[in-house]
């Protein structure tokens, strides 16, 4: 802990592990570059998965106005959006130093974490960005990315335990981990009847469904331009859905989406909406901004009412 009098006071959650440990080499080298600046500020380091949920839960539980900055990847992000108490009270930074970083590559961060700090510790602007949820069986997790039910999530799952992503992160190329477990799920992978309700009742049925992604920012899975023209501030999800298409086009269109070209071939459909209700005939994972979950066959996603402010 660092205490300056005056002037706003940061917290900083840092998850030491984030990149096959990196994340505590990378904190050594910013705090004494915070110090430099005589700001005041609180750190936190995660433990455990799910620890940075706690963090931020006790951080934010009196219901004042805190400005919290993340060190580590997306899925930290994640469980510390999912503790703040009340969103509209926080400001939030990011260094990104994850595997995918597909939250800063949406938002045209920083990707060098000095360049990051510098970013936050004296901010050009921020955005208010829409925040996703998830429900099921009334439990309810928000995504900020993304979040995704069969092939997508399939991959989140077993890239969280992959000896690839160890391997490519120790070499820089993380995200290409995402790629490589990828290509084996496309082998592995049954199609389900997947069917969505919009707003008003309109229903639509995909038959031989691969996945459905909900997407609140264009990437995800390190780099997958699934949904170019999502916006996190227009209060909609874009959501694609990959269906009827054998795998050699399967794999034809994963690798067009890296650049976004997808959605012109028949097989990759992409709507928008502000919520929608997803029925499968099969359980299937899902994932929040790459966060597994448990198999489900009926969710709920949506963009909640509040917003989170954004150091940009």
């Amino acid at each position: 802990m660092h205490r300056e009098t005056g002037g706003k006071e940061y917290h900083f959650i840092v998850n030491p592990a984030a990149r096959s440990g990196l994340g505590g080499m990378i904190w050594k080298h910013l705090e004494p570059e915070l110090k430099k600046s005589r700001m005041s500020y609180h750190c936190y380091f995660t433990k455990q998965r799910r620890h940075a949920v706690k963090i931020a839960e006790n951080i934010t539980a009196d219901g004042e106005e805190y400005t919290l900055v993340v060190l580590g990847g997306d899925g930290t992000l994640n469980e510390v959006i999912n503790g703040i108490r009340d969103l509209e009270k926080v400001t939030l930074g990011y260094i990104p130093i994850g595997s995918s970083n597909d939250f800063a590559r949406g938002l045209n961060l920083p990707a060098d974490p000095g360049q990051a700090l510098d970013n936050i510790l004296h901010p050009g602007k921020t955005l208010l960005l829409d925040v996703g949820v998830l429900t099921r069986r009334e439990k309810s997790r928000r995504f900020i990315v993304s979040a995704g039910a069969g092939f997508d999530a399939a991959v989140c799952h077993e890239v969280c335990v992959s000896r690839w992503k160890v391997f490519l992160n120790r070499i820089g190329l993380g995200k290409l981990s995402y790629a490589a477990v990828a290509l084996d799920r496309l082998k592995k992978d049954r199609p389900v009847r997947l069917e969505m309700t919009f707003p008003g009742g309109a229903k639509k049925v995909f038959e031989h469904t691969y996945f459905a992604a909900f997407m609140n920012l264009p990437y995800e899975g390190g780099g997958f331009r699934f949904c170019p023209a999502a916006s996190a501030d227009d209060g909609l999800l874009d959501i694609i859905v990959m269906y009827g298409v054998s795998m050699p086009k399967r794999i034809f269109l994963l690798l067009l989406a890296l650049f976004g070209k997808h959605a012109a071939f028949k097989g990759a459909e992409i709507h928008r909406c502000r919520e929608v209700s997803v029925s499968m005939d099969r359980p299937l994972p899902l994932h929040m901004d790459g966060e597994p979950g448990f198999l489900q066959r009926d969710i709920r996603v949506s963009v909640m009412e509040k917003r989170l402010k954004i150091i940009a």
